[in-house]
Formats: C-alpha cells, structure tokens, sequence
C-alpha cells in the first residue's frame, strides 16, 4: 500500500494547541503566497498601526495564559496567546502585528514557500 505524504500546510495546522492561524486571500497575496500561517503565540498586541486590526469576539483566560478570539475580516477569527491574566473584554478593538520571522508562507498546494 503506497504512503501519500500530507502537505505541509495540513501538517502544521495539527502541531500545536491551538493550531496553527491561517489566512488566505488579501491576507496572503500581499505576501506573495496563497496562505499565510501564523502560530497565536508569535502575535503581538500593539498600542495601533498593527498589520491586522479588529474586533475581540471571544476570550479565554486559562490562568497563567489567555486566548484572544479576533475578527480581522478573515475566514476565521485569528487566535492570539498571551501571557498573564486577561486585560482584553469581547468587544474590545484591537490592533495586531505578527513577530519577526514568524509567518509562514504556502504555495496553492501547501507547500511551504521560502
């Protein structure tokens, strides 16, 4: 029985908790791929003038870290970690800037772009 390999962007999806981040469309394009990916934990808050803004749609405090749940007009909310006890409320706006060197790029077959 021949072993088809998963593409990579399937992979990454299921590594980690929560998983991986993905967005497509105008998200991606303007960086030269047909999805982008993002782990929640390589996103900053940022006082504004972040690559994505929007709206907190739902949040979980889990103690020592929180989820934010954010609306920034993708197919998904972006899921965002942060450390320390929740300061954000659902309907708080705001503003969002990826870590440096942490998004990564798929080409239309999952394939990771360098």
């Amino acid at each position: 029985e021949l072993y088809e390999r998963p593409n990579s962007l399937f992979v990454a999806g299921f590594i980690g908790s929560p998983k991986m981040n993905f967005l497509t469309g105008k998200f991606a394009t303007d960086h030269g791929c047909t999805t982008l990916g993002i782990r929640s934990e390589h996103i900053d808050l940022v006082e504004a003038g972040g690559m994505w803004s929007g709206d907190v749609v739902h949040a979980e405090d889990l103690g020592s870290d929180n989820y934010l749940f954010v609306e920034v007009g993708s197919d998904e909310p972006l899921i965002v970690r942060q450390e320390g006890k929740l300061t954000r409320k659902v309907g708080d706006k705001i503003s969002l800037s990826p870590k440096s060197g942490q998004i990564h790029k798929f080409d239309a077959n999952g394939t990771p772009i360098r």
